[in-house]
């Protein structure tokens, strides 16, 4: 028997309950932080009225998480805010995030003003 073969698994047991072969660290999930700025921004601009609106309706989908090194997240969400009428109000952001801090950045926000869907 080749005396290797259980040196090797020993390792890779020891290794993986210590966290010496931890997977990569995962995204953070930081949509409030861009979703308050959306919000404040929407609301400074006068497009959206706060009395107006239905808070439990506000969806935040991540888009995308690119990792930019030194731990840092360049994340991409699509937030829609409703208003109690069932007026929607689309916007997209862009911000840095880390695993400690969602705010490692400022937030950019692009108001989507037409989404006409596929095919068209």
């Amino acid at each position: 028997m080749n005396v290797r073969i259980p040196c090797l698994i020993s390792f890779l047991m020891v290794a993986s309950i210590s966290g010496v072969m931890a997977a990569p660290a995962k995204a953070p999930d930081c949509a409030d932080w861009p979703g308050s700025i959306a919000y404040g921004t929407l609301k400074n601009a006068g497009m959206i009225d706060p009395d107006q609106m239905d808070f439990t309706a506000t969806k935040a989908t991540r888009l995308a998480a690119e990792p930019r090194g030194h731990g840092l997240y360049r994340e991409v969400y699509h937030i829609t805010f409703r208003e109690k009428s069932g007026k929607t109000f689309d916007v997209i952001t862009t911000s840095d995030a880390s695993n400690e801090e969602c705010s490692m950045s400022g937030v950019d926000v692009f108001i989507v003003t037409a989404h006409p869907g596929p095919g068209l």
